[in-house]
C-alpha cells in the first residue's frame, strides 16, 4: 500500500510542476485500465474519452501559457493552492483505483503538489537568474520532464478492479 500513497505523491510533484499535466496522465490511463459506458463513481468519469481529450486539450494549453512572459507565478496564493488542489485530487483518485485510502491518497498528492511547485519554481529560478540559461529552455526542459515522469508514475499504477 505504501507504493500506491508513493505514486500519490509522485503525481502530485507532477500537478506541482505542470497542474494540468497530472489529471491528464491519469485519466488517459484510466481510459485504457478501466474504461465504463455507464459511470456510477466519480473515478468513472475521470476514465471517460471525452474527460481524458478535455483534460489533454487543457494540460496542452497550459503547456503554451507557461511560455508566456504574463504567466502568473506558480507560487501566488490562487496558483499555488490550485496546484495542491489538483494533486491531491489526483492522488485520492490514483489511490482509489489502487484500493487504498482516499484521504491518505490526497494528501499524499497534494503534499507532492506543494513539494513540486516549490522546489521546480527554485530550479527553474536557479537555471535562469543563476546560470543564465533562457527561461523558454528551461520550460520547456521542465515540460518534458514532467510529461516523463508522469507517464511512469501512471504507467506504473496498477488497478484494483474489485474498487474501482
Amino acid at each position: 500500500m505504501i507504493n500506491t500513497y508513493f505514486r500519490a505523491f509522485s503525481l502530485g510533484v507532477i500537478a506541482g510542476m505542470r497542474s494540468m499535466t497530472a489529471p491528464a496522465l491519469l485519466s488517459r490511463k484510466l481510459v485504457r485500465t478501466i474504461p465504463t459506458k455507464q459511470p456510477s463513481k466519480p473515478i468513472h468519469y475521470l476514465a471517460l474519452p471525452t474527460t481524458s481529450m478535455v483534460l489533454t486539450t487543457l494540460a496542452g494549453g497550459e503547456l503554451i501559457a507557461d511560455k508566456v512572459p504574463s504567466a502568473p507565478n506558480r507560487t501566488e496564493p490562487p496558483v499555488f493552492g490550485s496546484r495542491v488542489v489538483t494533486g491531491a485530487t489526483c492522488g485520492a483518485f490514483l489511490s482509489q483505483v489502487e484500493g487504498g485510502e482516499v484521504a491518505a491518497g490526497a494528501a499524499a498528492g497534494g503534499l507532492g503538489a506543494a513539494v513540486g511547485t516549490v522546489a521546480f519554481f527554485q530550479l527553474r529560478m536557479w537555471l535562469t537568474r543563476g546560470l543564465g540559461i533562457p527561461d523558454p529552455v528551461v520550460a520547456l526542459a521542465e515540460d518534458a520532464l514532467a510529461i516523463t515522469l508522469g507517464w511512469q508514475v501512471v504507467n506504473s499504477i496498477e488497478p484494483d478492479v474489485q474498487t474501482a
